[in-house]
């Protein structure tokens, strides 16, 4: 039995791979700190921040049960007792705003991810395969985007059923075709460069070329889209429960504390004024952090 010595690496290819990941460790350093240093994202992530805070300790920061009843104290202004009022029904609003985080961060995660992991790969496809398939994909992508988001996922729920995990799967399904004409556009132009051509020519399987090359260099537009349609499917999914589609009763969500407020807007505005407001800092948050990350992903504005 003879045995054969260990092949030694070659030290360039070494230093090349150590090289790639240090300037890619390096890429994203810079880009926290682009994001840091610019006043709006950081207002943005501040923003996101404390969502994710008080929606982790809601029961140690609401006062009161979301769900308790106190018809006697019914539109109550607020005072220290209802930090922000109580509604219609004696509920205390500040402690349905507060357990309502919880649901606005499940509605972004979910009905995003939906978004997300469908639209990522049918973009992938498209854009790596072209051809009928690439024509196939995108004009239903097409037909999706010549209906008003908030219509489309409207006809949804009503094919689906009214309910919160329907109006986030509604969301979410109306969310796919953003991310699939943004990869796609990024594939088109990645799956023609040098290092795509070489793990072609050495044998490897599309779909190989596909996962581990091709898409993992599409992540920062990505990143960017992620962010900026959290903030719509809060927005979409708070639409869908004041029409009554979405969040049903006692559900503490935002847009369903709108919806309920509604009729007592002139005696008591802040029934309406404070889920509005969080709804609106909540939209604002992302939709700054997203306008940073992409300007910080952007190789275009580094100097």
């Amino acid at each position: 039995m003879s045995l054969q010595p260990n092949p030694i690496p070659d030290p360039n290819t070494v230093n090349v791979d150590q090289s790639e990941q240090t300037k890619s460790r390096r890429l994203w350093i810079d880009s926290a700190m682009r994001i840091v240093k610019s006043k709006t994202s950081f207002i943005g992530l501040c923003i996101i921040l404390i969502l994710i805070l008080t929606a982790i300790f809601a029961p140690l920061i609401a006062t009161h049960s979301p769900t308790a009843q106190d018809i006697i104290n019914r539109y109550q202004p607020p005072s220290s007792e209802h930090f922000l009022g109580t509604d219609e029904l004696g509920r205390d609003i500040f402690s349905r705003i507060v357990h309502g985080s919880r649901i606005s961060i499940q509605i972004g995660v979910i009905a995003v991810g939906i978004a997300m992991i469908i639209g990522v790969l049918l973009g992938g496809v498209a854009g790596y395969f072209g051809r009928w398939i690439d024509q196939i994909i995108m004009r239903i992508i097409d037909i999706m985007m010549a209906f008003p988001s908030i219509l489309l996922a409207i006809a949804l729920v009503a094919v689906l059923g009214p309910g919160l995990t329907n109006a986030m799967i509604a969301v979410g399904i109306v969310g796919i075709p953003q991310f699939a004409r943004i990869v796609r556009s990024a594939v088109l132009s990645i799956k023609e460069t040098e290092y795509i051509e070489a793990a072609k020519s050495i044998g490897a399987k599309h779909g190989r070329v596909l996962m581990q090359h091709v898409l993992p260099n599409c992540v920062a537009p990505i990143i960017v889209q992620t962010t900026l349609s959290i903030g719509t499917a809060i927005l979409d999914a708070a639409g869908l429960s004041f029409l009554g589609l979405g969040a049903q009763p006692p559900t503490p969500e935002w847009g369903a504390m709108l919806s309920d407020g509604q009729a007592a807007i002139q005696n008591a505005p802040w029934v309406v004024a404070f889920p509005g407001l969080a709804i609106f800092f909540v939209v604002l948050g992302f939709n700054l952090l997203g306008d940073g990350l992409r300007d910080a992903l952007d190789p275009r504005l580094k100097q």
